[in-house]
């Protein structure tokens, strides 16, 4: 079969098995460079990142990049958690089910531990499979990522299904949005959210569950003396702020970061651990295609960005994140992770540098459907788009037939 995008309402529903696998080794082989650019020695050769490392929502975006970095950057063992719809011999699977392949893939000809469980990371059953599987690993976790980003969630305890909203609150918001596909301005709006909507989203995104996670392995002690634990949020500009970060999703981003003050807290006291919550910047997702503005944001964003030779991918961010303020003990005179006053790490800080927001503000204002190619990032933003399924990657042969749907 010929595999190309299936596009609705501005979402891609299939994925590329190959581009999906490349992708992965793309960015495995971007965090090998730069681990020979740094000089960065992994804790097995004596350097200071972490030896078993894990990543609750791992097989795209952030979750993937990070556990790339642990494993092919500081030589980590790693344990990741994903909900995915395996592939049949007829029948494609999501991207993730074929990233987690490459990864685990590429995991074991580096002579790396890699687990992968399949399954809802908000259930205690999955708590007890990876509690089981650290035990079988004989170490203890030096990491814990938290990337997870379902729009739903079932309690573990009362098995009621909660789901997220992207609305503002108190007032209704409307903005333009990127057609990608059409490659046009688009008017999109959204209503206040009532009481229920808000606090449901909060119980879906905001911090229970990573402190359910928290407690659950430190309870089984399965977490290293010195553990850090990371969640990963997003601020944003301004000018997204009524339907982002005052909104439904910026309440329980706020309710994310509270937790991260209380877990920082309880894994100092009982392991001289630490937990921060990484402020990233703003990439192509799944959700950030349909919210009001951030599309037509994020593409003028990534043209002034490269303009201006700053512009990160999910890779680029989490590398950072790791070498310049997770572990840069041992390749800089920081011997402490640098956060802001709130305590958190700051990633987002070239998207909201003041010149590079005064120059997206000034051309997103110039912007009209006849210009569109002159103020965005249509090629990037497709391309980003596109890749996160695996399409559009180079060096794959998409006239090619896919055989089968359950390998790589």
């Amino acid at each position: 079969m010929i595999v190309e995008p299936k596009i609705r309402s501005n979402i891609c529903i299939n994925a590329h098995p190959e581009g999906c696998a490349k992708d992965t080794l793309r960015q495995i082989e971007y965090v090998k460079a730069q681990k020979a650019k740094r000089g960065i020695k992994s804790a097995k050769e004596g350097g200071n990142g972490p030896k078993t490392v894990l990543v609750l929502g791992c097989s795209t975006g952030y979750g993937l990049a990070s556990r790339i970095s642990a494993a092919f950057e500081y030589g980590a063992d790693t344990i990741g958690v994903s909900f995915e719809k395996e592939g049949t011999e007829t029948k494609g699977g999501t991207p993730g089910f074929y990233n987690n392949m490459a990864f685990d893939k590429a995991a074991k000809e580096a002579g790396l531990k890699s687990v992968t469980i399949n399954g809802d990371a908000y259930s205690n059953e999955v708590r007890d499979q990876v509690i089981a599987e650290l035990k079988k690993f004989g170490t203890k976790v030096d990491l814990l990522v938290y990337s997870l980003a379902s729009p739903v969630r079932t309690d573990p305890e009362t098995k009621v299904m909660y789901k997220s909203v992207i609305k503002p609150i108190n007032q209704s918001y409307s903005g333009k949005c990127l057609d990608i596909i059409a490659e046009k301005l688009t008017e999109a709006s959204a209503e206040p959210a009532n009481e229920e909507e808000m606090a449901n989203t909060v119980k879906v995104m905001g911090g229970e569950d990573w402190k359910l996670w928290i407690d659950a392995l430190t309870k089984a002690d399965v977490l290293n003396e010195g553990v850090c634990t990371v969640a990963y949020s997003y601020i944003g500009p301004e000018l997204s702020h009524a339907i982002y970060r005052d909104g439904t999703i910026g309440g329980a981003k706020k309710h994310l970061e509270k937790t991260a003050h209380e877990l920082d807290a309880q894994l100092k006291a009982s392991l001289k651990g630490s937990a921060y919550v990484s402020e990233n910047k703003g990439l192509v997702t799944r959700s950030s295609a349909v919210i009001p503005v951030i599309s037509f944001y994020l593409a003028v964003l990534f043209k002034v960005m490269k303009a201006m030779n700053i512009h990160e991918g999910c890779i680029e961010q989490m590398e950072r994140l790791f070498a310049e303020r997770l572990y840069c003990g041992s390749n800089s005179e920081m011997t402490t992770v640098p956060v802001d006053a709130e305590n958190r790490i700051r990633l987002d800080d070239w998207e909201l540098r003041d010149d590079v927001q005064a120059k997206v503000v000034e051309n997103m204002n110039k912007t009209t459907d006849e210009n569109l190619a002159e103020y965005c990032d249509l090629a990037g933003y497709k391309h980003d788009f596109l890749s996160a399924n695996g399409f559009d990657v180079e060096g794959v042969d998409y006239t090619k037939d896919v055989a089968r749907f359950d390998v790589i």
